[in-house]
């Protein structure tokens, strides 16, 4: 098995592609640290993913930014180190900047940026000190390709890619990894529980978000960059080609994107 007594924290675990990278990591021989704001939620995936002292559980609430690093030093004396570190919690957005009150546009850079540079910061010591680990970011399309509705979501997953490239150079004499995944549409609940401009959740399922890759596939495709030591990740449809297509002809994907159906 790939990742045999190896520990990863996975945040974001209580659903969708969290979820499925816990019994992804477990299934293929990884002790793994669940993480997310929801106890409950975090004993079902504990138990699907088969339950035993292989799988811990462990709440966090990622917009309490000064309570990461005690989180981080329990996650770390549970196994003794965290080997795979994987940033995958965030929150969505369904709404017009104009309509947008600035204190949503606050938590989603909160969440979806400042928190995962923080908890990176808590578990980086370790990793340089050992010169040895992997931060496997998941981001967003969105990262690389802005579009209506999401101009904070995209935002912070911009923020992300430039911080993160950032940080793979520094450490790469230290022996340490850095992945950055920019899913495209995946069948998750995201849209769900997304913000729209007064704060509330969209409470909605996209279609492009129904019409997607499952999460276990998405799941497969991230482990395997992170044991072939990718930088990047791509997991999608066709979605994803307009990462390629904005490189070479910026102008045809911002015409595109003004009519593109993008809840």
């Amino acid at each position: 098995m790939r990742f045999s007594d190896q520990v990863v924290w996975i945040t974001g675990a209580s659903s969708g592609i969290g979820e499925a990278l816990v019994k992804a990591f477990h299934d293929e021989g990884a002790k793994v640290i669940l993480s997310a704001r929801r106890q409950a939620e975090l004993e079902r995936v504990k138990q699907a993913a088969g339950g035993g002292d292989g799988l811990f559980v462990l709440p966090l609430d990622l917009e309490d930014i000064d309570g990461i690093p005690a989180k981080a030093a329990a996650a770390q004396e549970k196994y003794g180190r965290i080997d795979i570190l994987v940033n995958n919690a965030g929150i969505s957005q369904r709404s017009l900047a104009k309509d947008t009150d600035l204190k949503v546009d606050e938590r989603i850079m909160k969440l979806d940026w400042l928190s995962q540079v923080a908890l990176t910061k808590a578990v980086m010591p370790d990793m340089i000190a050992r010169h040895s680990g992997t931060i496997l970011v998941v981001s967003s399309v969105a990262g690389m390709v802005g579009t209506p509705f999401r101009t904070s979501y995209a935002a912070a997953k911009h923020a992300l890619r430039g911080y993160f490239d950032s940080l793979r150079a520094e450490l790469h004499r230290e022996g340490v990894h850095v992945c950055v995944a920019y899913p495209g549409y995946i069948n998750t609940p995201i849209t769900v529980s997304a913000l729209k401009g007064d704060g509330s959740e969209f409470q909605a399922m996209g279609e492009s978000q129904q019409a997607g890759m499952s999460p276990e596939k998405c799941a497969d495709i991230l482990l395997d960059a992170v044991y072939k030591k990718k930088d990047e990740t791509f997991p999608g449809g066709k979605e994803v080609l307009s990462i390629y297509i904005k490189r070479f002809f910026p102008s045809l994907v911002s015409r595109m994107i003004r009519n593109y159906k993008v809840t």
